[in-house]
């Protein structure tokens, strides 16, 4: 299960939204890896695309090491699909096959193809992808 605060649950769907029309990203850090999510941390979609997103590496290590000083371990990516479901794409899994291959981190996915965003989580470990509920109070 992913816990997130209704304050993380809508920065993730505006910050989604606010991407269009090309995928939106960011990580989420929590005070330890099964704790509810505190922390959401937009980034920027290098690879500037309507169909697949990527990190800047130094913006990376930069939000690492914002959730480090604050206390807290980035445990999931967050994503937007701009056209299809909140599913993991064959290349989602691929880069969670190769960049988290324990299958730590949770794999949260807003689908913009309908005019409502729709957020899911997953876990991906070793190709086997997983859905996890997601709560988030009131």
């Amino acid at each position: 299960m992913l816990g997130l605060s209704r304050e993380t649950y809508d920065g993730m769907l505006a910050h989604a939204v606010a991407g269009l029309p090309q995928e939106a990203c960011g990580l989420f850090a929590a005070a330890s890896e099964d704790g509810e999510v505190e922390t959401f941390y937009p980034m920027a979609n290098a690879a500037a695309s309507e169909t697949l997103y990527e990190f800047d590496g130094a913006e990376h290590l930069a939000v690492e090491k914002r959730a480090e000083e604050s206390g807290l371990t980035v445990v999931g990516v967050m994503h937007s699909h701009t056209r299809s479901t909140a599913y993991p794409s064959p290349t989602d899994v691929a880069q969670a096959t190769r960049f988290d291959p324990l299958g730590v981190w949770h794999y949260v996915i807003v689908s913009l193809k309908h005019p409502e965003p729709a957020l899911r989580s997953y876990r991906i470990v070793g190709g086997i992808i997983e859905e996890e509920q997601v709560q988030v109070p009131g």
